[in-house]
């Protein structure tokens, strides 16, 4: 058997009316993938920040290498071997890839950061992970999967490196990339690297890991050998309750329903003359590959970016939206794919985020009136289930599917007709996607009328009535619903390999 590199047992964490992790343990050995699932809240950031250092343990032991550890902070964490690529970007968007990367460990050449070294060094690493990023890039003008791609650079940096966390890796990854950090983590099992794989991407955790340990409302459920164990098993006993998420057989949105949202000849430097409409009461899903213009088109009919050229029409009647402020005045609303950069202001409550796009609803004279406003925060959490001790909880100390509601929340404090979902469950588990995707279908019975940008090619077969289909900026198909299969999404989605006019039109 395998050296055994981390034993934690009867791990305890408290915090203010919270117990957030009773009783729990994790083994780890070298040269495995050992996944660490669990719905949000269940426990598993908790107990990784236990082991980085982030968060002093109030009870239990941590041992690495068969020695018992008290680690006090990341840097004694990073001494020990540990390192970890976390959820939530954590680079300077304003320094190079080659500069975040090694941040605090720069060569010297005297007093003077080599840069030349520097440059190198990085554009070994990532060629080395088949990274095709330049190393003098600024972060801030990637993609937020060029990003990820950054921070595991950042983490396999560390030569001594023996323990790797991997929380949610390959979730704004594209398939190609993602088997790019497959292979890069089968090399590392090859040279003994043990790996804590977090993901709530249920289909990888077969293709990746050797074994799952199954955290819930903080507490140790079990480990299980991957091969011997279904993923309706692991499912169950994350969320101690079956998921049933098939593919929709056909179309919810009503038979003649009148247009909502169309958009004519839309164009841009990587939008190429887009046009679709969107029915009320209906679901476009929009697939596509990383870069094929999904969010660009989105961020154009929010006047987030600018448009070269084309028409937007709302109920019937042209509408010129020039800037976010005009799309919310013309009753859209946009749920950005990075929620906590463009959603939601993370030190702000439950309820100030709630009314963020209404605040002049709220507003009197000289003030606001914080009793409405904390009651319409109140009836709304109610109303899509946002699990929070209170409105006036800060919105930073929510799991990320609840993040994801309180976005919801406001738009429909907003009273939005037409909502733009993109990446809607980045992120989140298995459980919080069941909701997320019943709130879905609640608006649209209501009458609302909903784009999903989805890089999962089942979670658009699961909720939309039609998929749209783009590839190097345009739009490539649409597919009504009862024909949608992955093969045909993904040759209209493929470059050079569209073949024929499946369903194109309204």
């Amino acid at each position: 058997m395998a050296e055994l590199l981390l034993r934690m047992q009867g791990i305890e964490k408290h915090f203010p009316g919270v117990h957030a992790l009773s009783d729990c343990r994790f083994e780890l050995r070298g040269g495995e993938v050992h996944a660490l699932v669990g719905e949000n809240g269940a426990g598993k950031s908790t107990l990784v920040k236990v082991l980085t250092g982030i968060y002093a343990k109030d009870g239990g032991t941590v041992h690495i290498g068969g020695l018992e550890t008290e680690i006090h902070d990341a840097r004694e964490a990073q001494a020990l071997g540990i390192s970890i690529i976390h959820q939530e970007l954590n680079l300077m968007r304003h320094l190079t890839v080659a500069e975040n990367i090694f941040i605090g460990r720069e060569p010297m050449r005297g007093m003077i950061i080599d840069k030349k070294k520097q440059n190198k060094m990085a554009a070994e690493l990532l060629g080395r992970l088949h990274i095709d990023i330049a190393p003098t890039t600024l972060v801030g003008t990637l993609t937020v999967a060029k990003q990820q791609m950054v921070e595991i650079a950042k983490a396999l940096s560390f030569e001594n490196t023996r323990i790797l966390i991997m929380d949610e890796p390959s979730a704004a990854l594209t398939e190609a990339e993602i088997e790019d950090l497959f292979r890069f983590i089968r090399e590392l099992k090859a040279q003994g690297v043990g790996i804590i794989y977090i993901s709530h991407r249920m289909g990888e955790l077969q293709q990746i890991s050797d074994r799952i340990t199954v955290l819930r409302d903080g507490r140790y459920v079990g480990t299980v050998d991957t091969a011997d164990t279904t993923l309706d098993e692991i499912i169950h006993m994350m969320v101690g309750r079956v998921i049933y998420e098939t593919p929709k057989a056909q179309s919810a949105a009503p038979a003649g329903a009148p247009v909502a949202l169309e958009v004519k000849g839309l164009r841009s430097r990587e939008v190429k003359d887009v046009s679709f409409a969107l029915r009320k009461g209906e679901i476009l899903g929009f697939a596509g590959l990383m870069g094929a213009g999904r969010t660009e088109t989105a961020r154009l009919i929010c006047g987030a970016d600018k448009r070269e050229a084309g028409e937007i029409w709302v109920h019937g009647a042209k509408v010129d939206i020039k800037t976010p402020s005009d799309a919310v005045e013309a009753g859209i609303g946009y749920l950005s794919e990075d929620r906590k950069q463009f959603g939601l202001c993370l030190g702000l409550s439950v309820a100030n985020n709630t009314a963020l796009a209404s605040l002049r609803r709220f507003s009197g004279r000289l003030m606001v009136d914080e009793r409405k406003l904390r009651q319409t925060a109140h009836d709304y959490r109610q109303r899509i289930s946002i699990k929070t001790p209170s409105v006036d909880a800060q919105v930073l100390s929510l799991s990320g599917g609840n993040q994801q509601k309180v976005v919801v929340a406001k738009w429909l404090v907003r009273n939005s007709d037409v909502l733009i979902f993109d990446e809607p469950t980045r992120g989140i588990d298995v459980g919080a996607k069941s909701e997320i995707y019943k709130l879905m279908n609640q608006l649209v019975a209501e009458g609302k009328s909903i784009i999903m940008i989805s890089s999962e090619l089942p979670e658009l077969l699961r909720m939309s009535d039609r998929i749209a289909v783009m590839c190097e900026g345009r739009l490539t198909g649409i597919v009504g619903i009862e024909e949608a299969t992955q093969e045909k999404i993904m040759a209209l989605a493929t470059p050079g390999a569209q073949g024929g006019n499946i369903s194109h039109g309204a």
